[in-house]
């Protein structure tokens, strides 16, 4: 598969891009009681309905500061080992410490310049990245 992209020869960054609404991830039937676990009660994120007609669909939403997590069931789940959301957060040691106390061992990274991070599986075995960036002096 070929894919051209073109430059962009104007002078002027393209202003339409506003930021990220929201990330999907896709899961497996009837996982949503532990997606809801490790989102909300470890992870700190608020679940928001569904519109109806998706919610008979299953899967959930979550949110964050200025953006939402999206879980879609997928027939043909195989989860995500490298595509995978990288989620800014303002402590990391708190959250590794409640990711272990949860049975959640963070993988630290050292590999990304001014920041920390680390990776985990999400309960279905999606790859979550979570990232800090270093204090600037």
């Amino acid at each position: 598969m070929s894919v051209s992209i073109r430059a962009n020869t104007a002078t002027e960054p393209f202003a339409g891009v506003t930021g990220l609404h929201h990330i999907q991830l896709a899961v497996p039937a009837g996982c949503e009681d532990a997606c809801r676990a490790f989102w909300v009660d470890v992870v700190g994120l608020t679940e928001v309905s569904k519109p109806a007609p998706m919610a008979a669909r299953g899967g959930a939403w979550f949110r964050g500061p200025g953006f939402e997590l999206h879980v879609g069931v997928t027939a043909d789940f195989t989860p995500a080992s490298k595509a995978h959301p990288a989620i800014l957060v303002n402590d990391i040691d708190a959250l590794a410490v409640r990711l272990a106390d949860a049975g959640i061992g963070p993988v630290w990274a050292h590999d990304f310049p001014g920041h920390r991070h680390f990776y985990v599986a999400d309960p279905v075995g999606n790859r979550i990245e979570f990232l800090m960036p270093d204090a600037v002096a």
